[in-house]
């Protein structure tokens, strides 16, 4: 080993470093001289420090101002020291290692470590109220097990008008569900008025839509979560409204002057008009979502002012907020959300929706500053979701590895290990689906809405499934399970991944193994923020431990048909089958392992 960013000797703190922290580098070889080259992200200066020489490596120490840097060593010889795959090699070309600097007294809640995230879109989840009323425009179904409308109406559009009811109460009501699945923390999509089922439209951030409850239900909901150790956490959309609402009012159907209906609307400079009123910047060119200008002074204040959107849901009880599409907000927005939210509650946490590297994403030409201390806490980790993914299906360990080591080298641990770990979304096919389905490539809508996995295929699909959601609860991070992933829902592309939760009809067999992993998670406390070693990597098969002061659990996932012998001293006991081994463990093909040591 020549050099190693997550080999504590190699770099003395792993991972992301608080600034004005003393850092030091080593690298071992047989070299002349080593010089430490430094660059500062967005700069061309370049750094250079000469390394000292002790025994059989060379040396030196240093800190740092909050930032991105990027750095590697140069032998002076035309010969570089640069990042493959996290090691150091030699090579004639430069390949730079990075370097994520936070601010010193940059915190994140203690409360998301360890914990289960349990994600909610409220309409399919459970109708406790039978009784409602429904708003002109809007359809709702009789049949609770109902597809969900997927195709266009007769002007072509799809309009996402049908409802099945969930509500706040219902969720309330399931509370001691979640809690034997280990939940502690529900995300809700947005629950604010709005015309869509979805609700990503917003027609009124300050009204809770009303075939949800309202604010009184939300209050129930958060105390009784709380009792039952359950934090609430709201989406926040704050990119777009619906033209349906308060503050654009395309069709009238509010009593304010929207910005659609008149310039002299208090509103009108919240939005981007081209030619006014019908031509106007939406999101993503879908024109019932017209765009929000961030950097109106009117629209920050109402977002995140004393008396605004944000500080109102904190003091009713919510434990935070997940930004939707965070990217797309600028920078100073983001910043003002953070110090709003902090300001009214320090224990409140803020999520973003992104779906890279957060700590090095670029937006819009710009480089963000998520995981500095100034932004987020924490984000959605997609590039995990995708990496296990393609390992069951595909048995790529490498990759796996890959992602595992760059979100160790590169997130702070305050970060790591709180983020929001998922595998499918409102946004994404179902977990089974995309590890157990046949490929949608080809498939109309109508074929996918009737698609059901072949019952000589399930088997495959529930291991695959498994494997998947053990990687997502014991790497580092928060796993999120999407409602209904736990009793064996399949569907593709939304609105088919957003069917309703089937009470009733739920898989058993999945349920019980979704409460092993949140026992897990309740037992061993290296799951909170533990140490990761990594210990075997090879086609179809990831090895590696979890260990803190308290524990030590080792995880051994194969999907290949290799067999893998370990030898070890003491007694192991595997957790999923309740078998013992002493001294050998032979991993068999196709199979999973999650080991603790007996004395």
């Amino acid at each position: 080993m020549i050099y190693n960013p997550i080999d504590k000797f190699y770099k003395s703190i792993t991972g992301a470093v608080p600034e004005k922290t003393k850092i030091t580098f080593r690298v071992k070889g047989n070299f002349d001289s080593v010089v430490f080259v430094l660059r500062k992200d967005g700069t061309d200066n370049l750094i250079k420090i000469e390394m000292q020489k002790c025994h059989d490596y060379f040396y030196m120490e240093t800190e740092f101002n909050v930032g991105l840097y990027f750095y590697y060593f140069d032998l002076y010889n035309g010969n570089y020291i640069i990042n493959d795959n996290f090691k150091g090699r030699v090579s004639h070309e430069v390949k730079e290692f990075q370097l994520t600097v936070y601010q010193q007294d940059y915190s994140v809640p203690s409360w998301i470590y360890g914990g289960v995230i349990y994600q909610i879109f409220p309409d399919r989840f459970y109708r406790a109220e039978q009784e409602k009323v429904v708003p002109s425009g809007k359809v709702l179904h009789e049949n609770w097990g109902d597809t969900p409308v997927f195709l266009p109406n007769e002007q072509g559009e799809i309009i996402n008008n049908d409802f099945f009811g969930g509500d706040l109460k219902g969720i309330k009501e399931k509370l001691p569900y979640l809690k034997s699945l280990g939940v502690t923390v529900i995300y809700l999509n947005p629950i604010f008025k709005a015309f869509s089922n979805h609700r990503y439209d917003t027609g009124d951030y300050m009204q809770i839509d009303s075939l949800l409850g309202d604010k009184n239900s939300l209050q129930d909901l958060i105390c009784s979560a709380k009792e039952n150790g359950i934090n609430i956490v709201l989406d926040g959309v704050f990119n777009h409204t619906g033209d349906d609402s308060v503050y654009f009012n395309r069709y009238g159907n509010y009593d304010s002057l929207g910005a659609y209906q008149s310039k002299e609307s208090p509103y009108y400079k919240w939005y981007n008009f081209n030619d006014y009123p019908n031509k106007y910047e939406s999101w993503w060119g879908i024109k019932t979502l017209p765009a929000i200008n961030e950097s109106n002074d009117d629209y920050v204040e109402f977002i995140t002012g004393k008396e605004g959107v944000l500080r109102h849901y904190i003091r009713l009880g919510v434990s935070g907020w997940r930004l939707d599409v965070v990217d797309e907000l600028p920078t100073p927005f983001v910043r003002k959300i953070r110090e709003a939210v902090k300001s009214e509650s320090s224990d409140a946490i803020i999520i973003g929706e992104v779906w890279e590297d957060a700590s090095n994403k670029i937006s819009y030409g710009n480089r963000r500053e998520y995981l500095q201390g100034k932004e987020l806490d924490s984000v959605m980790n997609y590039p995990l979701k995708n990496a296990i993914i393609d390992f069951v299906k595909n048995k790529n360990a490498n990759h796996l590895s890959f992602v595992v080591k760059s979100q160790l080298d590169h997130y702070p641990h305050l970060s790591l290990h709180a983020m929001m770990n998922l595998l499918s979304t409102h946004d994404t096919m179902r977990l089974i689906t995309a590890v157990g389905a046949r490929d949608c490539d080809g498939m109309t809508k109508t074929q996918m809405a009737e698609y059901k996995i072949e019952f000589d295929k399930m088997d495959v699909a529930k291991f695959n499934l498994k494997v998947a959601s053990l990687l997502q609860y014991t790497l580092c991070g928060v796993p999120s399970l999407y409602y209904g992933d736990e009793a064996g829902m399949q569907g593709y592309s939304d609105p088919l991944n957003r069917a309703t939760y089937p009470w009733g009809k739920e898989d058993n067999e999945l349920i019980e193994w979704y409460k092993f992993l949140g026992g897990l998670r309740q037992n061993y406390s290296a799951f909170t923020c533990g140490e990761i070693k990594e210990i075997c990597v090879s086609n179809g098969f990831y090895c590696y431990s979890r260990s803190d002061d308290n524990s030590e659990v080792l995880i051994a996932v194969n999907v290949g048909e290799k067999e893998y012998c370990f030898e070890f001293d003491g007694i192991l006991l595997d957790l999923i089958k309740n078998e013992w081994y002493k001294g050998e463990i032979n991993i068999k093909p196709y199979s999973m392992n999650v080991l603790i040591c007996e004395a």
